[in-house]
């Protein structure tokens, strides 16, 4: 599938407040830099990886159905494969706001037109306007409205909505409901031109925290229904509800197409609507919280219908709002259109034990959560849940009775029902999707059988890659999973990293020695260390006994090529070394808080830093730092990359500062005039015929925003992506496969991790297993015998500095403890003197 953004100008005159509209396409490519082809895919995370705000079913088409992500774009349900499919990936850097999707709307008339709110946040921090995304052909290609005020897609209460909606009699009419005090929108052409409803009273008055830049704002105009019933094909719909993020009131109506307004009467008061659905009996369904969502969710909410024939209000919320057990917001909120009566509604952040699913078959007379308790500690579940198409979602922890893992989930800001299959059931999570396809058995006494409907949505945001010369291809640090060892690039990893964290941060591995690698997090438990070490890969971490000085953790970090040092860089603290596994820290001198910190490759004594506008190197392991005094660098940078297997080359990726090269340690840099901008750098393994590695980069090179690949040292680039790949924020982390040349794998802040390789029908080889000897052999001469012994005495004494093996950890380290000491001595001997069978690390 090819998604195509096309480009039109148009002119157009609006009436009264006009939006700022205008058609744009991708930039036009320059031809001084040359493209080649590649192939484009996920490293498959699975199970989606963060949160799904919206799913929208298309009611007049089975089977087509959209979901929205905060940071991760769109996508289109493929029910050929039961996967999703992303819309918006060609959209690049300087355009990754609209991967922030607010609303979508797909057209019950025409059902091949789909409409798209994009814009992620309201804040100073992103330029851009909020945009309305037009397609006619269901995402395959796209039209763009440029508006007049931002948009939030990242922002609180985003699981509210749908903010913007189609009128189900004349398709050419859309609202759309905004933030930051901008009211009430419509279009009359199918969403090419805008005006603000002047009419309507009330743009919202709740902000979430006005203390704060990113929770400041106006949350506004939410959601927007129409009632079908009071017009006929054609014609505008007569009867539309609002719904507005405000205490006092809340719900509005208008009766004659949108040009007066009214407050309903009688409506509750003191909370937020989240969601609002007119069933074909004429109840209005609303579900309310005292907050918006969608972190925190806790406080009290309700559950009202609203009889539009009689003017009745009933409160039909599951638990009384006055019981204690009434804690939480009720967000998510689906009507079964098979039956007006079929409501099921959600928790927003109950927590504790789990989340809530009530289920009423009866218009909320009576309800049914999906699980109640036993004798507690045990609950009677009603259902079963099945996570083999993501397997970390059990966060690698085993809970304490009453909870369980996996949970139902959390952030349940959106639930929906098959319009045309009653069996069919999905609800968003901060993490995933989940659904199900026999909801019905719920009724019938059976129980419901909830399993991952997130396959082919990857929306991390990953934060460090690694791949080592040895062992898995990949190895991530990403932000809220902590990261994986990805040892098959199409399938998803079984567990993370190290469960205590909450974010990965950073991540590298010993050049000389890969199995060893370091991980720097972020963690909500006070008590843990937020940095841990690996002796196999990723396979199994360890927690040292101390952190570095006046750290919080997160950061970044840098492994010395022969393992022995470590440079750990917290985010709020100064780069501090460790040269025992983190038993013991020293704050690396004449560098401060926001140093960035690499290693030389090749010697172990090297590392390199940028502080403060200089350039540093040190050369006894990353004790001490000495400016190097070179010359014309750049104001900042962001990546600092050392050459695997070339002493003294670094390469700086500076942003708009350019890409820069040392080849003596950085006492002198070349700027590199061919390309303009270098977000980060990465190596790969080098072309045939070349003995430099394959040079990666995200950036622009002749005016051209893109991907770029060099053989030759920097003398020249090719482009490696097309304007149908652009994923948004590239430019956190990129590296080259040490193994395969011209594999690539980057980072993306909402679209997980992609990887590139070059088009061509030729199957990728399989990098060789690399025989790393026996365990137990010193010397390499494949036999275990006394004269290891011997040599095993001699290195723990520190009489020899080195092994005649190729990777002493391997062969010396018998207990596979990470240390080398006499207890590798003494399980040596005993085996040795036939007093054990077998050695403890086979």
């Amino acid at each position: 599938m090819v998604k195509k953004f096309t480009s039109k100008i148009k002119a157009a005159v609006f009436a009264a407040v006009v939006a700022a509209t205008a058609i744009f396409g991708p930039a036009i490519s320059s031809q001084a830099v040359t493209s080649v082809p590649y192939k484009w895919d996920n490293v498959v995370i699975g199970g989606g990886g963060g949160f799904m705000p919206g799913i929208v079913f298309n009611e007049t088409e089975k089977d087509l159905i959209y979901a929205r992500a905060d940071i991760g774009g769109a996508y289109r349900w493929d029910p050929s494969t039961e996967t999703w499919i992303p819309l918006l990936d060609h959209f690049q850097m300087d355009e990754y706001s609209y991967y922030g999707v607010e609303s979508i709307a797909t057209d019950p008339v025409d059902p091949n037109r789909v409409y798209i709110v994009a814009g992620m946040y309201t804040n100073d921090w992103l330029p851009n306007m909020g945009a309305i995304l037009r397609s006619t052909d269901r995402g395959e290609t796209w039209e763009k409205t440029i508006l007049p005020f931002k948009m939030g897609g990242n922002m609180p209460g985003r699981s509210m909505g749908e903010r913007l909606a189609i009128d189900p009699n004349d398709n050419r009419i859309l609202y759309l409901g905004t933030r930051c005090g901008n009211g009430l929108w419509r279009s009359t052409d199918y969403g090419v031109t805008w005006s603000k409803v002047e009419s309507f009273p009330n743009p919202g008055t709740y902000i979430y925290d006005p203390n704060f830049d990113y929770t400041k704002d106006i949350i506004g105009v939410v959601w927007v229904v129409f009632d079908k019933s009071s017009s006929t094909p054609g014609n505008p719909t007569k009867t539309i509800y609002v719904g507005v993020a405000d205490k006092n009131e809340s719900i509005y109506r208008s009766t004659d197409g949108g040009v007066t307004w009214k407050a309903v009467p009688g409506q509750p008061k003191g909370l937020l609507p989240h969601h609002g659905v007119l069933a074909s009996n004429g109840m209005l369904y609303i579900t309310y919280g005292d907050t918006c969502g969608p972190y925190d969710g806790n406080g009290k909410g309700q559950v009202w219908k609203f009889n539009t024939r009689t003017g009745e209000w009933i409160d039909i919320t599951p638990i009384p709002y006055s019981s204690s057990d009434n804690r939480f917001c009720f967000a998510g909120l689906a009507v079964d259109r098979q039956n007006p009566d079929i409501i099921m509604v959600t928790s927003m952040n109950a927590w504790w034990p789990d989340e809530y699913i009530f289920r009423s078959t009866d218009g909320g007379a009576t309800w049914k959560n999906i699980w109640e308790w036993g004798m507690y500690p045990e609950r009677i579940l009603h259902y079963e849940i099945d996570i083999s198409a993501a397997p970390w979602l059990d966060w690698g922890t085993e809970k304490q009775l009453p909870e369980i893992n996996p949970k139902l989930g959390w952030m349940i800001g959106d639930i929906e029902i098959d319009p045309f299959n009653s069996d069919r059931m999905m609800y968003v999570t901060g993490a995933t999707i989940y659904g199900c396809d026999n909801l019905t058995d719920w009724d019938r006494g059976g129980k419901v059988k909830i399993e991952v409907k997130a396959t082919g949505i990857e929306e991390c945001a990953v934060l460090d890659l690694v791949s080592p010369p040895e062992g898995a291809p990949l190895v991530s640090a990403v932000g809220d999973l902590v990261g994986f060892v990805h040892d098959d690039l199409k399938v998803g990893p079984k567990k993370m990293h190290v469960p205590s964290y909450s974010s990965g941060t950073g991540i590298d591995y010993a050049e000389l020695v890969p199995n060893f690698m370091a991980l720097v997090a972020k963690a909500d438990l006070y008590d843990v260390k937020k940095i841990s070490f690996s002796y196999d890969g990723g396979r199994n971490w360890f927690q040292p006994p101390n952190e570095a000085p006046n750290s919080v953790g997160g950061g970044s970090v840098a492994v010395a090529a022969d393992a022995k040092s470590v440079i750990w860089t917290p985010e709020n603290a100064s780069p501090a070394v460790t040269t025992d596994n983190g038993n013991s820290w020293k704050v690396c001198t004449n560098l401060g808080m926001g140093a960035v910190v690499a290693s030389d490759r090749v010697n172990g004594k090297k590392f390199y830093a940028f502080y403060n506008g200089k350039f540093y190197i040190s050369t006894d392991g990353g004790l001490t730092f000495t400016d190097t005094k070179a010359p014309q660098l750049p104001k900042s940078v962001n990546k600092i990359k050392a050459v695997p297997g070339k002493e003294g080359h670094v390469w700086l990726a500076a942003r708009e500062g350019g890409l820069w090269r040392s080849t003596d340690g950085g006492y002198t840099f070349e700027k590199l005039s061919n390309v303009d901008t270098a977000h980060v750098v990465g190596f790969g393994k080098a072309a045939p015929g070349q003995d430099y590695m394959a040079i990666y980069i995200t950036g622009k090179i002749d005016n051209v925003l893109g991907f770029f690949r060099s053989d030759d040292a920097g003398k020249t680039w090719v482009r490696i992506n097309d304007d149908e790949h652009g994923y948004g924020a590239v430019d956190t982390a990129i590296t080259g496969d040490p193994r395969v040349y011209g594999r690539v794998y980057i980072a993306t802040n909402g679209r997980g991790i992609v990887y590139g390789e070059p088009a061509s029908d030729e199957p990728v080889p399989t990098p060789p297993q690399v025989d790393k000897g026996l365990v137990g052999d010193l010397n390499g001469d494949n036999r275990i015998n006394s004269t290891d012994l011997t040599l095993m005495k001699r290195y723990i004494l520190k009489s020899i500095e080195d092994l005649p093996v190729e990777d002493d950890l391997w062969a010396a380290d018998i207990n596979g403890d990470g240390k080398i000491n006499s207890t590798d001595y003494t399980y040596l001997k005993k085996y040795l003197l036939q007093a054990i069978p077998e050695l403890p690390k086979k």
